[in-house]
C-alpha cells in the first residue's frame, strides 16, 4: 500500500465495489471487522487506523491536536532487549486517568502530585496477527526504582512517564515502545459522539448520582464514568473496577461497529479529533509511525484483540498493614510476562488455559 496516498482504502474499495457492480456480504462484513478493530486499538493506544484513510490536511489537524511528551525513554538504561526476530511486537504502556489527575492536560505531570488510575501493556505481535491488552491493577505492590516497594501507581507520582516506563519494564521484562496517556474525559466524549454504549450489568449500577437497575442499558459517556470509575460494592474491589474499564473499551468497539462509523469519512474524522484532544504520546510516537503501525494491522480481526488481567493472588495489606494492596502471582505473572517478551504469547495463552484471566460476558 502507498503511504502517500490520502484516500481511505476501506471507503475507496466499498466506492469502487458500489460502481463495479455487487459486494459479497461477507467480504463486506470482514472488511467492517478489520476497520473496527484497528479503530478501536487506535483508542487505547492512539493507533486510529483510519490515519491511514484520512486526507493529509485532516490528519494534521488530528496530530497538532495530540500533545507530546518529551522522550521519556532517554534517562532510561539497561533495558529489556528487543525481540531480534521478524519485523518484533510493537509493545505501548497505556496510562490513563481521570480528571483530577491532568485538568484536561494529559502530558502535564509534577512531582507528589498525581497517580494514575489504570494501567495497560498493549502489545501488538511481531506477525500483526494478534493484539494483547494486559491491565497491570494501580495497587499491585512492586518495586519502584529508587523508591523501594510500593503501589505500581505511585511511579507517576514519583518520577512521571519515565520512571513508570522504569518499574514496568522492571516488574515485567517487556521492553516498552512508546507511551501514552488519555484522561477518562476522552473516553466519555468518544461515548456520547458514538450515541452511548451498550452495558450489560448484572449488578446494575449506584455511583456519583447514576442509579440504574440490573440489565442492559446504553450508557451516555457520563454514565459510563460513573460505571468505570465506582470503588465501592463491586465485585472483586479493584480487580473488579479493571474488568468494567476493559468492557467500557470493548463496548465502545461495538459501536463504533454497529454505527458503521468507519466507512463515514465525516464520522470517522469526529472520532479521531475526539480522541486526539484529551490524549498524550511519547514524541518518538509520531503520526508517521501511527499511520504505518495502522496498516501493518490490516488483517487482525476482532477476535484477535484478547484483555488480560495480570494474574494476582487477589488483595493483602502492605508490610506495614496501612495500605490495600493487590498481590501479584510471581509464578503466573511471570510465565505471562515472558511470553509477552518473546511474541508468544499466542501460544502461552493455548498451552495454558485458564492460567489467565481474560475478559468474557460476565463483567459485574
Amino acid at each position: 500500500m502507498n503511504l502517500s496516498d490520502t484516500s481511505s482504502p476501506g471507503i475507496a474499495e466499498d466506492a469502487g465495489a458500489q460502481e463495479g457492480g455487487p459486494v459479497d456480504r461477507g467480504q463486506q462484513r470482514r472488511r467492517r471487522a478489520r476497520r473496527a478493530l484497528l479503530i478501536v486499538v487506535g483508542i487505547v493506544v492512539v493507533l486510529v487506523a483510519g490515519l491511514a484513510g484520512v486526507a493529509a490536511y485532516l490528519q494534521a489537524r488530528i496530530d497538532a491536536s495530540i500533545e507530546r511528551i518529551d522522550d521519556p525513554f532517554a534517562p532510561l538504561t539497561n533495558r529489556p532487549d528487543r525481540v531480534a526476530s521478524g519485523a518484533g511486537p510493537v509493545n505501548i504502556l497505556v496510562l490513563g486517568s481521570d480528571s483530577r489527575i491532568s485538568a484536561g492536560e494529559p502530558s502535564q505531570w509534577a512531582a507528589g502530585a498525581q497517580r494514575t488510575d489504570t494501567m495497560m501493556v498493549v502489545q501488538i505481535s511481531g506477525d500483526r496477527e494478534h493484539a494483547y491488552v494486559m491491565s497491570i491493577p494501580r495497587d499491585s505492590w512492586v518495586e519502584i526504582p529508587g523508591h523501594g516497594q510500593n503501589k505500581i501507581n505511585a511511579a507517576y507520582s514519583f518520577g512521571g512517564p519515565s520512571l513508570m516506563i522504569q518499574t514496568v519494564e522492571n516488574l515485567t521484562g517487556i521492553r516498552i515502545d512508546h507511551f501514552a496517556i488519555a484522561d477518562f474525559e476522552s473516553f466519555a466524549a468518544l461515548t456520547d459522539e458514538l450515541g452511548g454504549v451498550e452495558i450489560t450489568m448484572p449488578n446494575g449500577l449506584d455511583n456519583t448520582g447514576v442509579a440504574l437497575p440490573p440489565g442492559t442499558h446504553t450508557l451516555d459517556g457520563e454514565q459510563a464514568l460513573a460505571y468505570a470509575r465506582q470503588r465501592h460494592g463491586v465485585p472483586g474491589g479493584d480487580l473488579g473496577r479493571v474488568q468494567r474499564q476493559q468492557n467500557w473499551m470493548r463496548s465502545i468497539l461495538q459501536a463504533v461497529y454497529r454505527a458503521d462509523r468507519l466507512a463515514d469519512p465525516v464520522g470517522l474524522t469526529r472520532l479521531l479529533q475526539t480522541v486526539g484532544q484529551t490524549v498524550a504520546v511519547d514524541e518518538g510516537f509520531t503520526m508517521g509511525k501511527m499511520r504505518n503501525l495502522a496498516v501493518s494491522m490490516r488483517d487482525i480481526r476482532p477476535n484477535d484483540l484478547v484483555f488480560m488481567t495480570a494474574p494476582n493472588l487477589g488483595t493483602g495489606r502492605s508490610p506495614d498493614g496501612a495500605q490495600s494492596i493487590v498481590l501479584l502471582d510471581e509464578g503466573r505473572f511471570g510465565a505471562l510476562c515472558n511470553a509477552l517478551a518473546a511474541d508468544s504469547v499466542a501460544n502461552y495463552l493455548e498451552v495454558n488455559p485458564g492460567a489467565v484471566v481474560t475478559l468474557g460476558d460476565d463483567v459485574a
